[in-house]
Formats: C-alpha cells, structure tokens, sequence
C-alpha cells in the first residue's frame, strides 16, 4: 500500500500484532484470525509497543485499532494453544511483584491488574485519538480493547457481548459498562450476556457509525483522515478534557470498586468450583452466547 511502513511488532515468525502507517495514520491489527484475535499477553505487550510507536511518530495523527480476518476480537485468551497466563511479563501500567511466584487471589490480580485494567487504562490516555475498526465478534476482552479506543467505527456485521456473568464475575475488568451504554442497557447486556447489533450499541451510543462490512476500512480511513486535519495538540488537549469528564462522572473509581468484586467472584469461583473461571472454557462460553442477537 502507498505510503506504508510496515514492520513486526513481535515474534517475525509469528505476529501477533502489525503495525502500519498509511500517511497520517497508524493501523495497528490483532493479528491471531486462527483464534479469533483471542488476547494473551504477548498481544497485550505488541499492542502497546504499536501504540508507543504510533504516538512517539510525529507524523501519526489518528491510530486505528483493527482485527485482522472475520473478527474483531473474541474476548481474553482462555483456551488456545497460545495462552500464557502462567507466563512472566514486562510490568509498565502498574508496579507489582511478579504473578507468577505468587497463588490465589495475589496471583490473578496481580496479572490482571497488569495486563488488562492498568493496559487498557494506560491505553485510555494515548495522546492522539484512537478509532476502533470493529466487525464481527467484540467480546468481553474485546470490548475492552474497543473501549479504550475514542469511538467506534463497526460494520453491519459487528455484535457485541459481555457475556462472563455466566462465570459468576460482574463484567471484564475495564468495567466501563455504566458510561459507553445507559445503566439500565449496561444491566441488560450483562444480564443477559446476550449479543448486542452494532445497529443496537449505535441506537445506545457505544458506537459512532455501523457502514456495510465492505466499506469498513475506507470509512474508518476517512473519518480518520479529516480528524488528523486538526493539530495534533489541540486534539490531545480535548481528549484529556473529555476523559477528565468521564472520571467526574466516577468512571475510574467505579472501575477500582468493580474490579474487587471481580476477584471476589474468581475466588469464589476457586473456592467452591473446579476452578476460578467456573469451569468455563472458550468452547462453553461460545455455544452459551450463540444466536442471542437483540
């Protein structure tokens, strides 16, 4: 493509994140379709490095998160050949000891603090705006990598669902639910754990624009294009503004007090169950949310 600079962001052999800039703008794609752009943390880690890049290039205005293949992101990684929860990993959003030595309730928060609170947090403050280029599945995890973006831009075939109150836990760790959606919709949807449309989360304000799948990418271009018209320091001064906003309004004290319960749900879960997930592996929690459209 014209104007691109394209380069691996992790492993040559296998990327798991790409990177590549079409003029003013940086396209940062999950890169694992085999597994539907499922999250560990080597995606967390190339995420952040493309992110880092993006914002250290003065020449990127706009940075758009995409999915490479059928979906957007499928949620946490809890079941491929690629997950690494017991793995150690490069601390930059928190300061914490390393999970890995520790058991329990120290363990899971620990990591999760890590990779995906304080990731997605840390993301939420990316100086330059960030569009999220969804289609297909945006679920759990990915709604937090959707989230963390400035808006979304979603295809025709986009669906949305958060769907872990099946495993006793209120909601992904980035507990935003209260402030994308209305707080009754934001029950709903958990509720339920059913899929929202994208033409449902627009109608709610969760997303932007929904454009037919084929013209996904040329639509999320152009908005992207018009955006890097403003400088670039006035647009990071009205990001900060905004999120400024939304932390009045409770969002980031809501997600310290939600996050508690998150893992007095995993513990409960370890405590009286097979495991902290509730015995839920990836195949479950697919066959559970199938069809539910609203």
């Amino acid at each position: 493509m014209s104007n691109a600079d394209t380069a691996a962001v992790d492993r040559p052999d296998e990327e798991v994140v790409t990177y590549e800039r079409r003029g003013t703008v940086a396209v940062v794609t999950l890169n694992r379709p085999e597994y539907r752009n499922a999250q560990n943390s080597k995606v967390t880690y190339a995420l952040d490095a493309a992110f880092t890049r993006a914002v250290d290039d003065d020449e990127v205005k706009v940075i758009v998160l995409a999915g490479n293949g059928r979906h957007f992101c499928a949620g946490h990684d809890i079941g491929t050949p690629g997950r690494d929860v017991d793995e150690s990993f490069e601390r930059k959003a928190v300061i914490w000891w390393d999970h890995t030595r520790k058991q329990g309730v120290d363990r899971r928060l620990a990591r999760e603090a890590e990779v995906y609170l304080g990731m997605c947090r840390r993301w939420r403050e990316i100086p330059k705006p960030m569009i999220a280029m969804v289609q297909g599945a945006c679920i759990a995890g990915g709604l937090m990598l959707a989230w963390s973006c400035d808006f979304i831009v979603a295809a025709d075939d986009a669906f949305f669902a958060d769907p872990v109150v099946r495993m006793g836990i209120p909601g992904v760790e980035f507990f935003a639910h209260p402030w994308v959606m209305n707080p009754r919709a934001a029950k709903e949807f958990l509720y339920t754990g059913d899929r929202f449309t994208a033409e449902r989360a627009r109608d709610l304000g969760m997303v932007n624009h929904v454009v037919p799948r084929a013209e996904l990418e040329a639509e999320t271009l152009a908005i992207a294009e018009r955006i890097s018209q403003m400088p670039s320091f006035g647009l990071a001064l009205t990001k900060k503004a905004i999120n400024q906003a939304e932390d009045l309004q409770g969002m980031r004290s809501g997600m310290d007090s939600v996050f508690g319960l998150h893992h007095a749900a995993h513990a409960h879960n370890a405590e009286v169950g097979v495991d902290s997930l509730a015995g839920m592996d990836a195949r479950a929690m697919r066959d559970s949310n199938a069809g539910n459209g609203r």
